[in-house]
């Protein structure tokens, strides 16, 4: 039986040392102090995201850990990337349906017919959210496409909320807005698949209908990772970098295969694995699964190596993260 642990921090990291000692909530504490370990030691971090985290409002923790440097990058999918910037600018007019598990489908069709797009116990308003931030960023689309000029999707949101065209809409404390604070700091984002988004949707819209004439004046994918090989190859040379997941899903699968991709495409084998692994997810164990394999699995894919700190919390992010980011922060 291994000691209590030693308490520290403030008042949260003082209780979660107190109670979680075993289980799902020991590896909430171990995986946090190796976070902070690995970045005393002179690693940083990719955090990635899946889900739907902005919606859930992970930003209030989230920001604060980009603010405070524990966060150097940040994979997220086009969900992640605009539901934060919706949430900023639409907050009074979302809905919150804590029954939404007895909803039927008379009610669903009912929020439909209100434009309010559910996300398990939240809805996010179609005119107020998704229509405010596509003018805003429709905007940029076209001035781009017309100067000839291409950007990654996360380049174009840091546009719009540089250039002050949101700030008389904002509808929360912007210091609880992630994609704030990485805008401030020009923190390196990387969104595979983003076409599978709302905003990815509407730009092939506007694409079709002609407002933009060039479709790859959004840049995407395969150049997604040339910048994340880059990225990776010019932050790894005076320590590693670590992997820390939220869920499953391409947020996840894209980044993480950049080690192997440099070693086996590049041949680069001097460039060192992911220095850290942890990943919180609720996924189901299954090695028939990407985002329910067991972390050793990676090892075979030349992604993470056999002493490489492998973390799993298996339990809701939405209630995990924000107790990690605590710890982390000594809250």
């Amino acid at each position: 039986m291994s000691k209590a642990p030693a308490s520290g921090g403030g008042r949260v990291s003082q209780f979660i040392r107190h109670h979680y000692r075993h289980f799902n909530a020991a590896a909430l504490v171990e995986a946090a102090d190796a976070y902070s370990s690995h970045l005393d030691g002179g690693g940083k971090m990719l955090v990635t995201l899946a889900g739907a985290m902005s919606t859930a409002e992970l930003g209030i923790s989230l920001a604060e850990m980009i603010r405070q440097g524990k966060i150097q990058a940040i994979s997220c999918t086009g969900a992640n990337l605009e539901e934060d910037i919706f949430n900023l600018v639409a907050h009074d007019h979302y809905e919150r349906v804590p029954h939404y598990r007895d909803l039927t489908p008379e009610d669903e069709q009912a929020l439909l017919d209100r434009h309010m797009n559910r996300v398990t116990d939240t809805c996010i308003p179609e005119m107020e959210a998704m229509r405010r931030i596509e003018k805003a960023v429709l905007d940029e689309w076209v001035a781009a496409d017309k100067r000839g000029d291409r950007y990654f999707p996360h380049e174009f949101m840091y546009r719009i909320l540089k250039n002050g065209s949101l700030e008389g809409s904002y509808q929360i404390d912007p210091q609880n807005s992630w994609m704030i604070a990485a805008a401030e700091k020009n923190l390196p984002l990387f969104v595979p698949g983003w076409e599978d988004s709302t905003l990815g949707n509407m730009y092939s819209g506007h694409c079709i209908s002609g407002d933009v004439t060039n479709v790859h004046t959004v840049r995407t994918g395969i150049e997604y990772m040339m910048l994340l090989a880059d990225w990776y190859t010019l932050n790894s040379g005076d320590g590693t970098i670590g992997f820390f997941q939220i869920g499953g899903g391409i947020a996840g699968d894209f980044p993480i295969c950049v080690v192997p991709m440099l070693h086996q495409d590049l041949q680069r084998p001097d460039i060192p694995v992911w220095g850290y692994f942890c990943q919180i997810s609720d996924s189901t164990t299954s090695y028939g699964s990407y985002s329910g394999a067991v972390p050793n699995e990676k090892i075979t894919w030349g992604k993470l190596a056999v002493d490489t700190p492998k973390f799993v919390i298996e339990s809701d992010a939405s209630i995990v993260a924000p107790l990690m980011f605590a710890l982390i922060l000594g809250e």
